[in-house]
């Protein structure tokens, strides 16, 4: 969510995040329902698409994966390098 715009120079280093929380979903991980079947695939390794998930977002474990993480220096990072 944008919660302000800002003129250039006046503020520092533009654009930058100054907040947020929880992790946002994987890309193409199936929208808000996706990500939470994500989330509970990952935290049950008996489940029998453990193995893919964990594969497809490219991690060795599921403890590598914490959608409660939020970095906003990660996103201001992201915002500064558009891909």
């Amino acid at each position: 969510m944008v919660e302000k715009v800002l003129e250039p120079g006046k503020e520092g280093t533009l654009p930058r995040c100054a907040g947020g929380r929880r992790a946002a979903p994987p890309e193409d991980c199936g929208g808000i329902w996706g990500y939470a079947d994500l989330v509970e695939i990952l935290a049950d390794p008996a489940h029998e698409d453990h193995a893919d998930r964990l594969e497809w977002l490219g991690l060795d474990a599921a403890a590598d994966f914490d959608p409660g993480v939020f970095s906003a220096s990660e996103v201001t990072k992201g915002l500064s390098d558009p891909r």
